[in-house]
Parts: structure tokens; C-alpha cells; sequence
């Protein structure tokens, strides 16, 4: 990774492993923007952020589901919680699917952070935990639990059809749940976890499918679609312009 940026990730402990992906935190310790690109991960963000042109704010990004190109400010600081899809019921409780692709701000003293959060990554990841834990309900609906524990386990390959068989559950009434909490239908968000499962094989220079394709036209065209380029290109990754690329390479 570009030596002026610096990431950690933090996975958190078993007891929020259904509702959150990863803690992690980005800095750009240089005094210069460094173009950067976002890709798909199927994955609700909520940051802190502040540059020496950004006072600090709080925002939630609502899953990409597309590529988006974009700026790291010069001398800029993020800590993000990254949800998975169950945490939007759960925790959030607030549905994305109005800022699917956008985003929105949070009140500064959002969950009681601040911006002296930033003098110490692992103590935020301790605050954040026990917040999100005291926001969790007693009961869960199991039939939810179940189908994102075999989306994720199965990186999305798997069928709408064989989904509804194993946790009981209509696949209409999956797919209303899923447009109208996330804006998306659980066939395109199994697609965006195809492609993110792919990644850590083209970071490797592996160029044609494995584990979810099957086909490389079909491979081709979905990184094509969520990143913008060919495998190749995005297995160069050239001035680690691809953040979560550069993510899975640093692992």
C-alpha cells in the first residue's frame, strides 16, 4: 500500500459476528488527495471522518452497489464500522434503501462518539461494541439469522429457490424484505458478494474463476461491472488507487 496510507482492521468478537463485518480505520498521513475508488462490498458503513479541510462529521453509507471514484484528503482520518445487511433491522433501525449508493449525515454525537475517538483506535472499538450490543433486541427472527449466515457462507452462490427451502421463508416475501430494507433484491446483493469473494484471488494474480464463477465471460463482466476494469487492471492496481483491494493484499 502507498506508504502515506496507512489501514488496520479489527474483526469484532463472536457475539457480534452476525451483525458486523470489521472495525477498521484509513489515514492518509500525506499533505497531498489521493485519488482512490471504491468497490462493491455488500456492506453498510458507518464513519468518522476529519481532514484539515473537514471539520469532523459522522456519516452512514448505504452499501455500493457500483464503483464510485473518489478523494482521500490530504491529512484525513476515518474510523468506520462496517455492518453487514442483518444490522439494518437490528441496530441501525433505520432502512438504507433511500441512500443505497449516497449516504447521510449523523449528528456528531452520534452513539456518544467524538472526535477525541480518534487518539485510540482499540478503545473506539471497545466503545462501539458495547453500544451496538446494548442496541440489539432480546429475540432475533432466525429465519433472517439463518439466511445471511448461508448467503455469507456460501459468498452469494447460491439460489433464491434453495435459500427459501432451507429456512422456510417465501422467497416473494425475501425479496419485499430485501428491497424495501436495503433497495436491492437478494439476487443482486449474492452477485456484489461474488464478486468481493473474487477479489482476494485476483489480488493474488489469479485471473480466472474460482470458488463462485464458473465462467469466465460471466467473471469478466462482473468485475468489469463493480470495479470499472478487466481482472488484469485490477490485479495491478497502479498507485493502490483500489482501496479494498489494497486492503486484501495487506492481510
Amino acid at each position: 500500500m502507498d506508504q502515506d496510507l496507512e489501514y488496520k482492521i479489527i474483526k469484532p468478537d463472536e457475539s457480534l459476528a452476525d451483525f458486523v463485518e470489521q472495525f477498521w480505520f484509513l489515514k492518509n498521513h500525506s499533505d497531498r488527495d489521493i485519488e482512490t475508488t471504491g468497490l462493491p462490498d455488500g456492506l453498510v458503513d458507518i464513519i468518522l471522518n476529519k481532514s484539515v479541510t473537514q471539520p469532523f462529521h459522522i456519516i452512514e453509507l448505504g452499501g455500493l452497489t457500483e464503483h464510485e471514484n473518489a478523494k482521500l484528503p490530504a491529512r484525513c482520518i476515518m474510523f468506520c464500522i462496517s455492518f453487514k445487511l442483518l444490522a439494518v433491522e437490528y441496530v441501525i433501525h433505520q432502512p438504507i434503501s433511500d441512500i443505497l449508493n449516497s449516504g447521510r449525515f449523523l449528528p456528531d454525537d452520534f452513539w456518544g462518539f467524538a472526535e477525541s475517538d480518534f487518539m485510540d483506535f482499540e478503545a473506539f472499538v471497545d466503545k462501539a461494541s458495547n453500544k451496538i450490543k446494548s442496541l440489539l433486541p432480546a429475540e432475533i427472527d432466525q429465519r433472517k439469522r439463518k439466511l445471511f449466515n448461508l448467503v455469507y457462507q456460501t459468498n452469494g452462490n447460491i439460489t433464491i429457490k434453495e435459500l427459501s427451502e432451507k429456512v422456510f421463508w417465501n422467497s416473494r416475501q425475501i425479496n419485499r424484505y430485501f428491497n424495501q430494507q436495503f433497495g436491492i433484491s437478494l439476487k443482486a446483493y449474492c452477485t456484489i458478494l461474488r464478486f468481493r469473494a473474487s477479489l482476494n484471488h485476483i489480488a493474488n494474480g489469479k485471473l480466472s474463476p474460482e470458488g463462485s464463477y464458473f465462467d469466465q465471460n460471466h467473471f469478466i463482466k462482473d468485475v468489469k461491472k463493480f470495479s470499472g476494469v478487466v481482472p488484469k487492471e485490477l490485479s495491478k492496481n497502479k498507485n493502490d488507487r483500489f482501496i479494498l483491494l489494497s486492503a486484501i493484499k495487506d492481510k
